[in-house]
């Protein structure tokens, strides 16, 4: 669009009228992220300030958030993770349409703890990787994930950018039939903090998650600290109780 700028209406209030359309014609989904500050001053040749006053307008009328650091993003949008399908972290979101993408922070070998040995029984040493989840390149989710089956060969790129349940598959050579879940209030840390973008003790999503081989051997067991503000749980149910399916790609 371009503005009229002879218009008695004020140049910030056409760009906050063009983007409050393009909101309502779902321009901006799925993941509800307006254009910087920057893209917009370049698409409407306006000043940084008029670009602020029109997203402040959109703001004050409840039709944005604004969020410190991140960006705009439209009221109430938010990422939905379905925990009544076999579907991996990563393909919900790409699944959406989101632009999602992981990173990998850690990969190397520790010796079974105590509290995961009820997980993996005699099994000496697991494989440990830590994956950053982002949407848009904004983080959304850290996840830490434990095996005991994992191939060595596995470079560096295809820990970033495959589901763990389709690595562990390719090494163990069988699929993996059931996964346990569990999601409850968690509390940032320093490190987690800093990772995710977010203040030290803001509130967090923990979904803790274990799955299982087709033998009933443990395949892996994983924790993701979730941002809550764009992220959401949905359960389908019915009269003869929910039920857990396989759908799509396989997790991680």
């Amino acid at each position: 669009m371009e503005l009229v700028r002879e218009n008695m209406t004020s140049l910030y209030q056409q760009i906050a009228d063009t983007l409050r359309q393009e909101i309502n014609d779902g321009r901006y989904n799925p993941s509800g992220k307006l254009p910087s500050e920057s893209e917009l001053e370049k698409r409407f040749a306006v000043s940084r300030v008029t670009v602020r006053l029109a997203l402040r307008h959109l703001t004050e009328q409840g039709l944005i958030e604004r969020k410190q650091g991140k960006g705009s993003y439209v009221s109430g949008k938010k990422v939905a993770h379905g925990i009544n399908i076999m579907r991996s972290f990563h393909e919900s979101l790409r699944q959406q349409g989101l632009n999602a993408s992981m990173r990998l922070l850690s990969k190397n070998n520790q010796p079974t703890s105590e509290r995961l040995q009820r997980f993996f029984h005699a099994t000496p040493t697991l494989t440990f990787i830590e994956r950053l989840h982002l949407v848009d390149d904004e983080p959304i989710a850290l996840g830490r994930s434990y095996f005991s089956i994992f191939s060595p060969t596995l470079s560096w790129q295809e820990i970033e950018v495959r589901p763990t349940w389709a690595l562990l598959e390719q090494s163990a050579g069988q699929n993996i039939t059931r996964a346990d879940i569990a999601i409850r209030l968690h509390y940032a840390d320093k490190t987690l903090a800093n990772t995710l973008a977010v203040a030290t003790g803001a509130p967090l999503f923990l979904l803790e998650r274990t799955s299982w081989f087709a033998d009933t051997r443990c395949a892996e067991h994983s924790l993701f600290y979730i941002r809550p503000e764009r992220y959401e749980f949905t359960l389908s149910n019915s009269e003869s109780g929910a039920v857990i399916a396989k759908d799509g790609p396989r997790g991680g």
